[in-house]
């Protein structure tokens, strides 16, 4: 993810969130005949595809901001803060290396157009911003379940099921393992298989065009239930609310920060793209590709007032998508932004996660 904020009406001053490139599979199911030791890095691990993604994410960030974004790396400009996760700092690597090549007087070893750029994380167990859903919130996976024995997702699922059925038993698992939504085993498989197809190895028989699009579809709608559909509000401000108050405060900040501060990067995963853009009301119920990247940019308009803009890229060849908040414009004014977000935002997280039972 990637922040920026520009302090003229001309430029913007974003914040970019983006996804982590091209990687291994992160499990494998059992009857799958492709086992961990095809991939040279082993499970979970950013491939040289998903490095080439980043590289040119990282080109596009630099030709987008070109004249706000200083030519040669600053560290007072810019701040990049990735999960903990090996292809998750890796991506910011890649990213930052087509951000900023070395220039004549950065260049260090003639060898290699690349120069050290820092990339900052917390540890797994004190992430609380960039991997949803977050753990050790009771009130959360107590909407949950509720949210999945509702009659929406029920119905939705009902539809399925036959389908469903067919599918546990040619992977070897039984239908209620497949469908345990804590375990994510469903989703694996799919990840697993679309993998697969992109490196050119195997897949089995059953695993042809209807039956990824009709589960990548299953899991879109799995995924936006599990942060929204039922008690959307209530559940991002246990989840994806973290980061748009983060963000919020971040913009707030650079409107009266004199430290330099041009960029904020979070390198993070698909799932952090979708818990974000549910809270925001603006997800599409499709899956985040590999390096698609959501970004704020903080304008000041000509009469002194911030306004907020949003888009959406899911790949580097197209311009990206512009997103607007409901209820507001394109460029929405920073005040109205945080009125309109404010439902989903908490001042004491711990204290309603463990609010079960009870309300907000």
């Amino acid at each position: 993810m990637k922040l920026k904020v520009f302090h003229s009406h001309r430029g913007p001053t974003p914040i970019k969130i983006y996804r982590h490139g091209d990687r291994s599979p992160v499990s494998t199911f059992p009857t799958n005949t492709i086992k961990e030791d095809v991939w040279p890095q082993g499970y979970g691990q950013l491939t040289t595809l998903g490095m080439q993604q980043q590289y040119k994410l990282g080109e596009y960030i630099k030709k987008r901001y070109e004249g706000f974004l200083s030519d040669t790396y600053k560290r007072k400009e810019i701040y990049v803060q990735s999960t903990d996760y090996d292809r998750t700092i890796m991506s910011a690597e890649a990213n930052l290396a087509g951000l900023f090549p070395p220039t004549c007087s950065e260049t260090w070893n003639q060898k290699i157009r690349w120069q050290p750029i820092p990339v900052h994380t917390v540890p797994r167990s004190m992430e609380k911003l960039l991997y949803y859903p977050i753990q050790g919130c009771p009130k959360f996976y107590q909407l949950l379940k509720e949210t999945f024995g509702s009659r929406e997702v029920q119905g939705e699922l009902k539809g399925h099921m036959r389908f469903l059925t067919k599918l546990a038993s040619h992977m070897g698992y039984d239908l209620k393992t497949l469908l345990d939504v804590n375990n994510h085993k469903l989703w694996n498989v799919y990840d697993t298989l679309l993998i697969q197809k992109i490196h050119k190895h195997p897949v089995p028989y059953w695993a042809g065009h209807h039956t990824m699009e009709r589960l990548k579809n299953i899991l879109a709608f799995s995924l936006n239930a599990i942060f929204g559909v039922h008690k959307r509000e209530e559940k991002s401000r246990l989840q994806g609310g973290l980061l748009v108050k983060d963000i919020l405060d971040k913009m707030t900040q650079a409107t009266q920060s004199t430290d330099g501060r041009k960029m904020l990067m979070y390198s993070a995963h698909d799932i952090t793209l979708v818990a974000l853009q549910v809270a925001l009301n603006v997800f599409k119920v499709k899956l985040p590709p590999y390096a698609a990247c959501h970004f704020f940019e903080l304008y000041k308009e000509d009469n002194g007032e911030y306004t907020i803009k949003m888009y959406y890229q899911t790949t580097t060849s197209t311009p990206p998508q512009a997103l607007i908040l409901p209820g507001c414009s394109a460029a929405c004014p920073l005040q109205k932004f945080k009125e309109l977000v404010s439902p989903v935002i908490t001042n004491d997280w711990q204290k309603e996660c463990n609010n079960v039972g009870g309300h907000k």
